[in-house]
């Protein structure tokens, strides 16, 4: 998977959101609680492991993201991009500042062992 590669320098936090709905306008947060803050190495293994995830091809299942990663650089005021991830029908769908139109729309192989990895590791942070 791709991510923006500025944004990805940039990071200094990761929040991990359990969504809880679709928002009701495109670009904008997905409406969910908080469940971790990852930062220093925790937010560097966290975006290499969604960068390796394989790609795939699209499974219609209406798009039902479960989690969320929001990326911030360390002034913490502006989300760089927002990640929403759905391990049914594969996609990612990002939106935020650094995010070009070519890298918001994406599909990931859901059954790959670094899927299972970020699962577990969304399921940790925000059960």
């Amino acid at each position: 998977m791709k991510l923006p590669a500025e944004a990805v320098a940039a990071a200094a936090l990761l929040e991990v959101v359990r969504i809880s709905e679709l928002p009701t306008k495109r670009g904008t947060p997905y409406p969910g609680s908080v469940g971790a803050h990852w930062i220093g190495s925790e937010a560097v293994s966290a975006l290499a492991l969604i960068e390796s995830l394989p790609g795939s091809e699209q499974h219609r299942c209406g798009f039902s993201p479960g989690w969320s990663v929001r990326a911030y650089a360390d002034t913490l005021d502006l989300v760089l991009f927002e990640a929403a991830f759905c391990f049914s029908c594969h996609e990612v769908r990002m939106h935020g500042t650094a995010v070009p139109p070519a890298l918001a729309t994406q599909f990931f192989d859901a059954g790959a062992p670094q899927a299972h990895a970020l699962l577990a590791l969304f399921r940790e942070a925000a059960p």
